[in-house]
């Protein structure tokens, strides 16, 4: 299937992302030091999530991963708060933005009918209220399930600076990004 890549963009800013372009994976930087950041447990979510670390895996093997695509499409969402301190905004802009992510990735999957993709969102996986990783069961929707470009050592910054979308996007404003890797020959 030939895929139109301006109008894939075009589709993901209908669907409310506030930026969207390709990125090639050659564009991909990595860096052990962003999955040093999960396992410091920054984001609070260490050891408890099937798809954060360290049940994901290594991320040496992630890396192979991610490079097994050719391309992807990198979406954000942009959010404005009432200060640079409105944790109550950023949680809520957070379930916007999946929203919006996960609305994208549907349409992706029905029109584009890639049969291999890779969704990276912002932050480990929260489809479920509760992971099943808690309590040492299989994950119930593994076709549902995301991980995020955090956890594969991706470096954001540089990859939205490669495909033409800001990272700063002004005062008391939250910005989350979500990749959406796959390859056009499949």
């Amino acid at each position: 299937m030939k895929v139109n890549f301006e109008e894939l963009v075009k589709d993901a800013l209908e669907l409310n992302a506030s930026h969207a372009g390709i990125a090639d994976t050659s564009d991909l930087k990595f860096h052990e030091d962003f999955r040093k950041a999960c396992e410091a447990n920054v984001c609070r979510n260490y050891d408890t999530n099937w798809m954060g670390p360290p049940a994901i895996g290594l991320i040496k093997d992630l890396m192979i991963t991610a490079n097994q695509y050719k391309q992807g499409l990198l979406l954000q969402t942009v959010h404005q708060l009432s200060s640079s301190f409105d944790w109550n905004g950023m949680l809520k802009a957070r379930k916007v933005h999946d929203e919006i992510f996960r609305k994208i990735l549907d349409k992706i999957r029905i029109k584009y009918k890639f049969t291999n993709i890779l969704p990276l969102n912002a932050g480990c996986c929260n489809f479920c209220e509760r992971c099943t990783y808690l309590d040492n069961e299989k994950c119930r929707f593994p076709d549902k399930a995301v991980s995020s470009i955090e956890a594969y050592g991706i470096n954001v910054m540089a990859l939205e600076k490669s495909a033409g979308i800001p990272y700063y996007n002004g005062k008391d404003t939250v910005s989350y990004v979500a990749l959406i890797l796959f390859n056009v020959n499949d």
